[in-house]
Order: C-alpha cells, then sequence, then structure tokens
C-alpha cells in the first residue's frame, strides 16, 4: 500500500461509513486515525488509514467501545501494516493459542496471543469466554501435574496486565454507584476480582479494587473511606468451614450496614457460612446477578433517604 495522502474527510467518510465529525472526534480523542494535513491543512488519509478505521468501526460493531478498540489497535501492533493486517479471533480459537503458549512456557506467544484476543468482544466477552477458561485449563492441567505453577503464574501476570489495560479505558466516566472488589483473606488469585471489576464497570458501577489476601481490617478502612454502594469478595482457594465462619464474622463486621456479597470457584460451598452473617452468594448468571446487584444497592439508597429525612 501506498503512503502518501490520497483521500479527503468527506471520500472516506463515504468508503468507510464512519461520519467526518466521528472520524475528527477519534483522531482527537485517541490518535486513530492520523491523516497528513496539506498546506492549507485538509486532511489527506492514505489506504492504510482506510482500513484502520474500518478495523475500528468493526470493532464497534461487536461492542467494543471506541477508546477500546483504539487502545486495542495500538497496542496489538510492533507497525501499522500489523495493525490492518490482524484478524478477530473466535473465542476458542483464543484459549488454544494462548494455552499452546503455555504449553511450551514461550511469553512471547500468550503475549501476543492474549492481545490478540482482545478483538473477540466486549470487555465482559473476552473475560468469560477467553482469559476465565484458560486460567480454567491451566489450573486443571496444574492440579493434573501437567504444568508447573511457573506456567500458571505466567499465564495469569501477562493476562492480569492485560485485563488491568482493559479495566483503564473502560471505568465508566460517571458511574452511578460503587463497589469494592476484594479476594479473601487466604485467597492470591486476584484474576477473578478483575473480571468482576469488568462486568461492574459494564453496569456503570464504579470499582475499587484492594486485590488479593484482603483481611477484613482492610475491608472496614475501604469501607469507611470510600462509602462504597456494596462489598465484593472472591473466594477462590479451598477454605475450612471454621475459618470461613470466623472471617466471614469480622467481615461482616467490617462492612457494618453496607450489603455485600460473595463469588468465586468457592462461594457456592460456604453459602451456609455467608447467609448466617448476612451476606449473599452470587449468582453464576450475569442477569441474574445484575438483577441481585441492582436490588442490594437500590435498598441501600432507600435506606439512606429514609435516614437522612428522619434526620433531618
Amino acid at each position: 500500500m501506498k503512503e502518501l495522502g490520497r483521500y479527503r474527510i468527506q471520500s472516506v467518510a463515504e468508503m468507510t461509513g464512519v461520519s467526518a465529525a466521528t472520524l475528527r472526534a477519534w483522531e482527537r480523542r485517541y490518535g486513530i486515525p492520523a491523516p497528513q494535513r496539506t498546506a492549507s491543512a485538509y486532511r489527506l488519509y492514505t489506504d492504510r488509514d482506510v482500513e484502520l478505521i474500518r478495523r475500528v468501526r468493526e470493532l464497534g460493531e461487536k461492542g467494543i467501545a471506541p477508546a477500546q478498540a483504539a487502545q486495542m489497535l495500538q497496542a496489538s501492533r510492533s507497525s501499522r501494516d500489523e495493525a490492518v493486517g490482524i484478524e478477530a479471533d473466535t473465542a476458542e480459537l483464543a484459549v488454544r493459542r494462548i494455552v499452546a503458549g503455555v504449553e511450551r512456557f514461550d511469553p512471547d506467544t500468550i503475549e501476543a496471543a492474549v492481545r490478540h484476543a482482545m478483538y473477540v468482544g466486549p470487555a465482559t466477552t473476552l473475560f468469560e469466554r477467553v482469559y476465565g477458561p484458560v486460567l480454567a485449563e491451566v489450573g486443571a492441567r496444574w492440579r493434573a501435574g501437567t504444568m508447573s505453577i511457573g506456567q500458571e503464574h505466567m499465564v495469569s501476570e501477562i493476562i492480569g496486565s492485560a485485563l488491568r489495560d482493559v479495566l483503564r479505558i473502560t471505568r465508566p466516566v460517571r458511574p452511578g454507584r460503587t463497589a469494592v472488589l476484594a479476594c479473601f483473606d487466604n485467597d492470591e488469585h486476584a484474576l477473578p476480582v478483575l473480571g468482576a471489576a469488568l462486568t461492574l464497570s459494564a453496569w456503570n458501577i464504579r470499582p475499587v479494587l484492594l486485590g488479593a489476601r484482603t483481611p477484613p481490617s482492610e475491608i472496614r478502612h475501604a469501607v469507611a473511606e470510600v462509602r462504597p454502594d456494596l462489598v465484593g469478595l472472591s473466594v477462590t482457594t479451598p477454605v475450612s468451614q471454621e475459618l470461613a465462619g470466623m472471617l466471614f464474622e469480622l467481615y461482616a463486621d467490617a462492612c457494618g450496614t453496607t450489603p455485600w456479597l460473595v463469588g468465586g470457584r468457592g462461594a457456592a460451598e460456604l453459602r451456609a457460612q455467608v447467609e448466617a452473617h448476612g451476606g449473599v452468594v452470587a449468582p453464576a448468571d450475569r442477569a441474574q446477578l445484575r438483577e441481585l446487584i441492582d436490588r442490594m444497592t437500590a435498598a441501600r439508597v432507600v435506606e439512606g433517604s429514609t435516614s437522612s429525612a428522619n434526620t433531618g
């Protein structure tokens, strides 16, 4: 393809189906595309620019926000040729590519496959259909003795880095609610919390992440300072009923009147302990989870309004 600018903005708008106003906004906000300018300051777009615009539009049609699409294209390329040449992976193919890289203990292959997987769809789809299944597969192989803890840590670190990048660009600008998210005191698996944060961001809820091994004292501190509408705890590592009972009592006290729920692979086995201390186990179904969170936080808003009225 030629690099010289050839197309004016109105021609590009007709060729790509993206309005001139949107093209200017993408350029100003995201740096994509980056047309040349004539001496009279007219924009001139190359064939490469046109293809890049089409890729952003295609990703948008899959539900990906322009900011995320632009970041994905920029992060995925070592050159402009790679940026316009990458094809969207299916979720299944993306999982196979990442796992193959883990099998070979090849961080470069894993990094490339993890970044390319961003084309699968929106951030929540990315975690549910690609990164989550990868982590489950690698974890199963580690427990079976066919993969090492080093391989698991390597892919977790690469996926975690990618998820944090996605989270930074998908955080709600004007969130209606706030949720504090953390791992159980004995749990080092922070990636499920990142996945939950992506889901909440998509629902216009601002996530505040405390990370792995969060003791009840830090939940208490966060509740006092952040004043969240909800606290979410993740339980992935197995924990005894006795220890769970003791910790849930402390977590419940730390949350005070703030509603709290527990999710993760180990949550269902602890349902009795969670409910005995006033918490709720998060359902696996996304629609049910959203309905539950809306109900829990709405009740808190009503309670807060009533308290204010009584005080007044």
